[in-house]
């Protein structure tokens, strides 16, 4: 029994590539790969473009993804500006009681 290797997303992506000019069969005789494991690399890469070439990666892992993905950008945004927020106070208090500056 033959031994099963993992491919990396970029030797996948270049195999992928590599069938489109030389041809399907040509390539997976090169690469002893099964038809049905080139037509499923080459839908999710259709479907979710070079991320879906990752092993194990599904359209609900990446919708996930892209959904933490900006949670994530809004927590960093109200972060900032909670920070902006707070350094405006401390200026304005600065400002308002000059003689408290020294104490901490």
């Amino acid at each position: 029994m033959k031994e099963r290797k993992k491919y990396s997303k970029e030797e996948k992506l270049r195999i992928v590539q590599e069938a489109a000019e030389q041809g399907v069969k040509v390539t997976l005789d090169k690469y002893g790969l099964y038809p049905a494991t080139y037509y499923d690399w080459k839908r999710k890469l259709q479907a979710m473009g070079e991320k879906g070439l990752e092993w194990g990666m599904t359209p609900e892992h990446l919708k996930e993804i892209r959904r933490l993905e900006k949670q994530n950008q809004q927590l960093k945004q109200l972060l900032a500006e909670q920070q902006l927020e707070s350094k405006l106070k401390d200026e304005l208090l600065k400002k308002k009681y000059p003689w408290a500056r020294g104490k901490n």
